[in-house]
């Protein structure tokens, strides 16, 4: 079939498994291009690795380390009369890539949330790998049904105290809003801790530890975001950021388990970019519009996959006291950037330097008061952002017809189906 986009929202209804493939690719060739990882993970497994930042990990590992990776991810295979999920068409990608260049890979498809999924997941890793020596969590999830009680809690994007109005930006109608959000209440906020927070991590890397499959040595690092002024209202000092400091909290206890076999637990800061959970979020349409806009004109914007490069850098190469590694400090001689802390006081993995540097962060405050419906095109890089959000389902890919028919049941080899 022929497939366009449909977008409906923060949501695109439809996907294209050509331009999924093609983006995949670019994403490797820029790993590829990189210098190596030296002294990289060899047998990695993600959670979360089918979109955006877990599958940006997931061929840095690979193709930058020469990694074995095993992923887990939740997503809608495609029938011969409708496709399937971003998600499916990425990892089939990944899965026929990896495989091109000798690389063993293999996905589990099913509730990372779930004992089920856990004990497969082990289950493979004793008989394919014996041990991994690093374990990346990049979940992210509306829900979550607990594995102990079967209940199913669900996550909410409220302010915490008191209700907030914010700036933003409807994307469909290219215009200026204004909305209101009435606070969480103590339950929701509770909730949103129980799916967004540390909890399922923690459990990952028991689970693991007691099995015997963290090989001496191994690191684990989930993803968060922190922010500053303009998105701290509703995410970092909201019910979000009540599940992201629960992270930060749940971190002090692995590190202290991992430690034992000679490992490290780190919570990685990266940098906002254009997800669909990132599109959900009030704010934060306009202020990457906003920020695409200031980075570019720098120099400095990065989407996925370089930050996943810098954080490997940061992972791999850094040293324990935050100073960067060769290759680290070259770019930012070129970058033109001054002293970088790369792990910030909560000893939290700082590859978001560039969105905080201080000059970034005072341009994008200077123009939020400055956008109107009107020069919403010349202030901000709304064009960046909608290319950005279509890429997501495949759409607005170098290189790829998209008149042309595309088969939309597209087959991931080495796949355990647990859905």
């Amino acid at each position: 079939m022929v497939i366009k986009p449909r977008v409906r929202g923060f949501i695109c209804v439809t996907t294209h498994p050509v331009g999924c493939d093609a983006a995949v690719k670019q994403q490797i060739d820029y790993i590829q291009a990189q210098p190596k990882i030296v002294n990289g993970p060899k047998k990695v497994l993600v959670l979360g690795a089918s979109t955006g930042y877990g599958l940006a990990a997931r061929i840095t590992a690979a193709f930058g380390s020469g990694a074995a990776t095993l992923g887990v991810f939740f997503e809608r295979p495609g029938t011969e009369s409708k496709p399937g999920t971003a998600g499916w068409y990425n990892s089939a990608a990944f899965h026929k890539y990896a495989g091109q260049a000798g690389l063993y890979a293999k996905s589990v498809n099913g509730d990372a949330f779930s004992d089920e999924v856990k004990a497969k997941v082990i289950e493979l890793i004793k008989q394919d790998l014996g041990q991994v020596d690093q374990v990346v969590y990049s979940l992210a999830a509306p829900r979550r049904k607990h594995p102990r009680t079967g209940e199913v809690i669900s996550s909410t994007l409220k302010p915490i105290g008191a209700p907030i109005t914010l700036r933003g930006l409807d994307t469909d109608k290219e215009r200026i809003t204004e909305t209101t959000i009435e606070p969480a209440t103590p339950e929701e906020i509770a909730g949103t801790v129980a799916v967004m927070g540390g909890e399922d991590w923690q459990m990952w890397i028991d689970a693991l530890l007691e099995a015997g499959v963290l090989a001496d040595g191994a690191t684990t690092t989930a993803f968060t975001y922190v922010g500053e002024e303009i998105t701290q209202a509703i995410y970092w000092n909201g019910s979000i950021g009540a599940a992201k400091k629960d992270l930060d909290n749940k971190v002090l206890g692995l590190r202290e388990k991992l430690e034992k076999i000679g490992g490290d637990a780190r919570v990685s800061v990266l940098k906002a970019v254009v997800t669909q959970a990132s599109s959900a979020i009030p704010t934060m349409p306009l202020y990457l519009s906003l920020l695409f806009k200031v980075m570019k004109a720098k120099g400095t914007h990065e989407g996925c996959i370089e930050q996943l490069d810098t954080l490997y850098d940061i992972l791999y190469g850094g040293k324990a006291d935050g100073t960067a590694s060769e290759r680290l400090r070259h770019d930012l001689v070129t970058d033109g950037g001054g002293k970088v802390e790369l792990i910030d006081t909560d000893g939290r993995l700082r590859a978001d330097y560039k969105e905080m540097a201080p000059e970034v962060q005072g341009e994008v405050v200077a123009l939020w008061p400055q956008v109107t419906d009107e020069n919403l095109y010349q202030i901000s890089d709304l064009a960046g952002y909608k290319a950005d959000f279509l890429r997501l389902f495949g759409f607005g890919v170098e290189g790829v017809d998209y008149d042309a028919d595309v088969a939309t049941d597209v087959q991931i080899p080495d796949l355990v189906d647990l859905t």
